[in-house]
């Protein structure tokens, strides 16, 4: 991992079902980077000749689930499954270990595409579970995860490309988000990434999974119970901006799963995703337009703004770095500025409309707009802010909702997008939720002593936090900034609406 987000059945249900997917010892701190003994019980480490080759996951008692690239064939001399590990060297007192009875590939696993890479393990012998020992549930083949859905992944691959993991070598957590299948595709490549796949990621980069965690397990929470939905499967690159991993959809193998697990069966359980995907209308070059079908599809004359929007060509931020940052970290990021002075910031989102705040923002004056330019393509030269494009503003238009306010500001002519200039994604769903501790990064000008006019775009990284009185449908709250370093008008990296 590279890091730089029950129900009791009836009696007569599978036992499985009430211990699937359930963490007792979840003392996880969000954010962190080793994981705790007993935070992911189902985890396991495929070994031969007593070094770690993959990662799998418990499905139940006699089951693992791996990546079909781990194995050459299905030959199980060898190959000894580890439970209950924390480390990969030194002691580990809750260890389990079996040797394996038999390998299950994929039979149309196809190692020049990776698709259909996933593999079955059966151990020697049954396990008991215990704190440390349980299986993870799994995606059931009608489950939906939309783009932005928070999961973790777990294992103990490199931490850096090239980069192995440190004694004593202790299980590793990074939390990323589903990357759509048509946007994954649009980033990986057209015809890289098909339906038998999900992608997650951190476009900016610096999070992911990386050699050596292949074959183990991508979860999200539902509820108290987590849910497998994806296998790592590869990569291009580890962490690297604008690549988000693939990882084999656990949903689409159910009925395989069940025809060779015949008794105590896996617990498959329904994910579901709230509101609309933003996915389905994502397009770029050379990827067929949504169905018309599709409620969510749009038309041709519709699209030329979301073909790119959200793509930071220059963004090669690593996690943890906040402060003034390079020309094209954030392309969407603008400068609005009023008779020659800059007075607040917003967000491109189109090639002739910019979003910005209204209710504390001086933009939220509507007169005269012969006195306001839009300065775009922000880049930092010799200590100097230049930027690649100033436009007039034709209009502005501020919300009529009550309360925290928005203003969409129409420039006088469209703009050419450049690795400077690029729209952002907006969410249009009225019922995505973000949840506490995700993390999120705001933009903006402050100043700097050491700019030679004084001016700088910096950015700060931040978290999502609870709101407490205020409404948390109309906002979203993070945990305190410095208001002098970033002006109102900021923006939130992937996509979070923010209220300063």
């Amino acid at each position: 991992i590279q890091i730089v987000s029950s129900h009791v059945l009836s009696a007569c249900a599978s036992i499985l079902f009430v211990v699937c997917g359930i963490t007792p010892l979840y003392n996880r701190i969000v954010g962190g980077e080793d994981a705790p003994a007993g935070s992911w019980p189902w985890q396991a480490s495929l070994q031969r000749f007593g070094s770690h080759v993959c990662g799998g996951s418990l499905i139940n008692r006699e089951w693992v689930m791996s990546a079909a690239h781990c194995f050459s064939s299905s030959s199980t001399s060898s190959w000894k499954v580890l439970l209950g590990l924390q480390n990969l060297q030194g002691k580990n007192p809750n260890e389990e270990s079996r040797t394996v009875a038999e390998i299950v590939i994929h039979p149309d696993y196809d190692s020049s595409t990776s698709n259909n890479d996933i593999a079955l393990l059966k151990l020697s012998s049954p396990v008991k579970f215990t704190d440390y020992i349980r299986p993870v549930c799994l995606a059931a083949s009608d489950s939906v995860f939309n783009n932005g859905t928070d999961c973790w992944v777990t294992g103990w691959g490199r931490i850096q490309e090239g980069v192995p993991l440190p004694f004593p070598k202790i299980l590793q957590e990074v939390e990323v988000a589903v990357v759509g299948n048509r946007q994954c595709k649009c980033l990986n490549g057209v015809n890289t990434i098909t339906d038998d796949m999900i992608c997650a990621g951190v476009l900016p980069g610096g999070k992911d999974s990386c050699q050596g965690d292949s074959g183990g397990p991508m979860v999200s929470q539902q509820g108290a119970v987590w849910i497998q939905s994806g296998v790592v499967s590869f990569g291009f690159g580890c962490a690297r901006p604008n690549l988000p991993g693939v990882y084999s959809r656990v949903s689409r193998y159910q009925s395989w799963i069940n025809s060779h697990v015949s008794s105590d069966k896996p617990g498959f359980v329904q994910f579901t995703s709230s509101g609309l995907d933003a996915d389905s209308s994502y397009t770029c070059p050379g990827l067929p337009a949504p169905s018309a079908a599709s409620p969510t599809a749009v038309t041709s004359t519709t699209t030329k703004a979301i073909t790119m929007c959200g793509h930071a060509p220059l963004n090669s931020h690593i996690e943890g770095k906040s402060g003034v940052v390079a020309g094209g970290t954030w392309p969407w990021v603008v400068s609005i500025h009023k008779n020659g002075s800059q007075v607040c910031a917003g967000t491109l989102i189109s090639h002739n409309f910019v979003l910005t705040d209204a209710l504390y923002s001086p933009c939220s004056s509507n007169e005269n707009t012969s006195e306001w330019e839009v300065f775009l393509g922000q880049k930092l030269v010799n200590g100097a802010e230049e930027f690649e494009v100033s436009v007039g503003v034709r209009k502005m238009t501020v919300s009529n909702m009550t309360g925290s306010n928005i203003a969409v500001v129409e420039l006088l002519k469209p703009v050419t997008y450049n690795d400077y200039i690029q729209p952002v994604c907006i969410d249009l769903s009225s019922s995505r939720q973000f949840p506490i501790g995700i993390q999120c990064w705001v933009a903006g000008w402050g100043q700097d002593s050491k700019a030679k006019d004084g001016s700088v775009l910096r950015d700060m990284e931040t978290n999502v936090t609870s709101c407490g009185n205020i409404s948390h449908s109309e906002n979203i709250c993070t945990y305190a900034m410095d208001v002098q370093q970033v002006k109102p008008g900021c923006h939130i990296h992937q996509g979070c609406p923010f209220h300063l």
